[in-house]
C-alpha cells in the first residue's frame, strides 16, 4: 500500500490532549478526512474524547469527512469556535464585518449566577498622538480567520486557567474598512462578582489577543497608507 506523510497541527483542547502542538503521520494515498481521523486516533488514543467534535482543516481550508487528503498536506485540528460547554461556560468568538451588538453579546455570556460584566472595546482613532501626530481616514483590517478563531479559543482557555471564577467570555474582531470612532475589537468577561477576576481577565484577554491572534491593520490617511506590524514574536508552543 502506498503511503505519504502529512503534517498535523493541534490547537486548544486538542493540543492539550495530544500533548504536543505538531506531529507527522503516514497515511495511505487517497485517504479521506474520516479515515485520517481514525488513523490519528490509533496513533494518539488520548484524542478520543474530543475527536467527534473536532474541526479539521486541510491546507488552511475547512475539510469534511469524505474529502480526500492530498499528498504532503498540512492538517490542523481544533475545537468548534464557540468553545467549551455553553450551558456551564458560555464562550463566543467572531471575526466579522458587522457592527458589534453589545446587548446581544452580553446576553450570550450571562448565566443565572452572573453578577458582573466587564467590556473592553478598542476604537479607531482619528488622530494618533506621539512623537509625530498623525491623522487617520480609516483602517483596513484583515485576519487569517481559521487560525484567528483557534487562537481566540486559546486566549479563552488561558483566561479560565488564570481566573477560574470567570463565567462567560466573548471575543469579537471586526475586519474590513473601519472609520474613526468605530469599535474594532471587543473582549467581554462575566463573573459572579466584580472581584471575581473579570477586570483582570478582560485586560489580559485584549493584551493576549494583540500578541497571538493573526489580525493586521492598514492605516490610511492624508499622507498615504501603511501596514502596522507588531513587535511581539510568539515563543515555541504558543
Amino acid at each position: 500500500m502506498s503511503v505519504h506523510k502529512v503534517k498535523v497541527l493541534f490547537f486548544a483542547t486538542l493540543k492539550a490532549q495530544a500533548g504536543t502542538g505538531e506531529t507527522t503521520l503516514d497515511i495511505p494515498v487517497d485517504s479521506t478526512v474520516n479515515q485520517f481521523k481514525g488513523l490519528l486516533l490509533e496513533a494518539i488514543p488520548s484524542l478520543e474524547p474530543h475527536m467527534s467534535s473536532a474541526l479539521v482543516s486541510v491546507n488552511k481550508e475547512y475539510a469534511f469527512p469524505e474529502e480526500v487528503i492530498p499528498e504532503g498536506a498540512e492538517i490542523a485540528l481544533f475545537p468548534p469556535v464557540s468553545g467549551g460547554s455553553k450551558a456551564a461556560l458560555p464562550t463566543f468568538f467572531e471575526i466579522t464585518e458587522k457592527e458589534i451588538d453589545l446587548n446581544s453579546l452580553l446576553e450570550s455570556i450571562t448565566l443565572p449566577s452572573t453578577g458582573a460584566a466587564v467590556f473592553f472595546s478598542g476604537m479607531v482613532r482619528a488622530v494618533t498622538q506621539g512623537g509625530v501626530a498623525s491623522e487617520t481616514e480609516f483602517l483596513e483590517y484583515e485576519a487569517y480567520k481559521p487560525m484567528a478563531e483557534a487562537k481566540m479559543q486559546q486566549v479563552a482557555d488561558e483566561i479560565r486557567d488564570k481566573w477560574p471564577e470567570v463565567e462567560g467570555i466573548a471575543v469579537v474582531q471586526r475586519i474590513g474598512r473601519l472609520y474613526p470612532s468605530t469599535p474594532t475589537v471587543l473582549i467581554a468577561c462575566t463573573a459572579p462578582h466584580r472581584d471575581s477576576g473579570a477586570f483582570e481577565a478582560a485586560r489580559f484577554g485584549i493584551d493576549r489577543l494583540k500578541q497571538i491572534v493573526p489580525v493586521w491593520k492598514k492605516e490610511v490617511g492624508p499622507d498615504g497608507q501603511s501596514w502596522v506590524e507588531g513587535e511581539y514574536l510568539p515563543s515555541p508552543g504558543e
